[in-house]
């Protein structure tokens, strides 16, 4: 009886737990969006113009700046302003570090070109023998290259359930298996404890095991 009770209980739990979570999530996301409001002059406000708060505005507000400003950055005249603001920041010790750590990462995420996060590798690490999930992050790598004498890449090993936190390591590409499941599956294996598995077919692999395009296996 116990464990029936106990069964239907974690049944719950997988159930309203990811609902709560997203709820949760989304509700502070919208939250954080409405906030972009302040932008505009009081007068212009919701609650002032309809006489209560309208939650959802904000979004609408933030997908017009980001539009307005990809807009004017994409032109000579934003370019050389952002270049100006860049310069200004670049001036502070503090903000510089910051600034430049976030763009960076999120040009890397966000971009359409390079490869950064599109493949989800497998790497035999802490040791030979067991297996860790990793991203791949940079395939040219310079000076790291050159002293080690190999082809190697540098892969980002996510830790779990917070894959948003990890570790980077050098690999040479020999030792690297390239998976056929996407970014999206590799999160969702990583954040359920490995319990939410991709299904796949070995039909999708022409052989196994499957190396990094262009290497030998």
């Amino acid at each position: 009886m116990m464990k029936r009770l106990r069964r239907y209980l974690v049944a719950g739990l997988l159930v309203w737990l990811p609902l709560g979570i997203t709820i949760f999530l989304f509700r502070l996301v919208l939250a954080l969006m409405d906030r972009s409001l302040v932008l505009l002059p009081q007068k212009y406000h919701p609650e002032v113009l309809l006489g209560m708060q309208v939650p959802g505005l904000g979004v609408i507000l933030t997908i017009l700046v980001l539009l307005l400003t990809g807009m004017l950055t994409a032109n000579i005249v934003g370019r050389k302003f952002l270049g100006g603001w860049e310069s200004l920041l670049d001036r502070i010790p503090i903000a510089r570090s910051i600034y430049s750590a976030a763009k960076n990462f999120t040009e890397i995420v966000f971009s359409d070109s390079g490869k950064a996060f599109k493949n989800v590798l497998l790497v035999e690490y802490p040791r030979k023998g067991i297996y860790s999930l990793a991203f791949l992050t940079a395939s040219e790598l310079g000076e790291v290259q050159g002293r080690t004498g190999e082809d190697v890449i540098c892969c980002f090993v996510p830790t779990t359930p917070n894959p948003t936190s990890g570790f980077i390591i050098v690999v040479p590409k020999n030792d690297v298996i390239e998976l056929d499941m996407t970014v999206d599956e590799a999160a969702r294996l990583i954040m359920s404890l490995g319990v939410v598995v991709p299904t796949w077919s070995k039909e999708r692999t022409a052989e196994l095991p499957l190396k990094l395009p262009g290497e030998q296996p």
